[in-house]
């Protein structure tokens, strides 16, 4: 295990007692903003589905392409970041404005310690805009209320949705957020989405014994989902090449992508 690390309090929604996914997911990643209880939870489940690390890393490169793609090839100018999680190493802001300094970022998440952390999360650049909402993935409508303080809903917007959705038990649920949110965007936009699979061609079926060990020791629960659920999260969207495959494989350099349990892709709404 790493070296065990306090993160800042300061929320009393904060609960140190149980393992939560932002900070195993920070574990995970190679972070020092978890607990004790959330490194004994991720060494666990890396036990059960050794992987895990490899997808956590894979999610995260997915992003930084994704990003760059968008950014720079495609000029999107406005990403709305939903599911933020804790701030590493390249977040959203900094690859968007790296490429364009004037783009405008809104993050999104409801986890107490990412709300802590969102300080980090708000120093872009000087031609640039970001900020933070706290709210909850179930309220669609009240991340949009607030989005639309900082972006321009007249222009194209992509919205981020990695390994988000999972959390999202019910899939008739899942899709309506989905809906609602690429409904309130203007034709241009994008949806950018990882979602964990128990899919055996990808090799996804060890993550159903993990998590049920997951979601009876750490929070919140959490479900994996088949390609075809997933992909019906891109009905009337248009997916771009190459699709949905493993984010690990996404517009990798020379096909040097790892193949991992877990799908990518990226859509444009006409």
């Amino acid at each position: 295990m790493s070296e065990s690390h306090t993160p800042p309090s300061g929320s009393a929604r904060l609960n140190t007692g149980v393992a939560h996914n932002a900070r195993v997911w920070n574990y995970w990643i190679g972070g020092k903003d978890n607990y004790e209880v959330d490194q004994r939870v991720g060494e666990h489940v890396a036990g059960m589905f050794p992987i895990i690390r490899d997808i956590a890393r894979a999610d995260r490169d997915f992003l930084g392409r994704a990003v760059s793609f968008l950014a720079g090839e495609r000029g999107v100018r406005q990403f709305l970041d939903i599911g933020t999680g804790l701030p590493t190493a390249d977040n959203t802001h900094e690859i968007a404005q790296r490429i364009a300094p004037d783009s405008r970022i809104v993050y999104v998440d409801n986890d107490p310690i990412v709300l802590v952390h969102a300080r980090t999360l708000l120093t872009g650049s000087r031609d640039g805009v970001t900020a933070y909402v706290d709210a909850d993935v179930h309220d669609p409508d009240a991340i949009l209320e607030r989005a639309r303080e900082t972006l321009d809903f007249s222009r194209p917007v992509a919205v981020m949705m990695l390994g988000i959705l999972n959390f999202v038990l019910d899939a008739e649920k899942a899709r309506d957020i989905v809906r609602r949110v690429m409904a309130a965007v203007p034709s241009g936009s994008f949806l950018v989405l990882t979602h964990p699979t128990f899919d055996d061609e990808l090799g996804g079926a060890g993550q159903i014994p993990a998590m049920k060990f997951w979601n009876e020791n750490a929070t919140p629960p959490i479900t994996a989902r088949g390609g075809a659920d997933i992909a019906a999260f891109f009905d009337g969207l248009e997916l771009l090449d190459p699709g949905m495959v493993s984010c690990g494989q996404w517009r990798a350099e020379d096909g040097s992508g790892v193949l991992v349990p877990q799908y990518g892709a990226v859509a444009v709404k006409a």
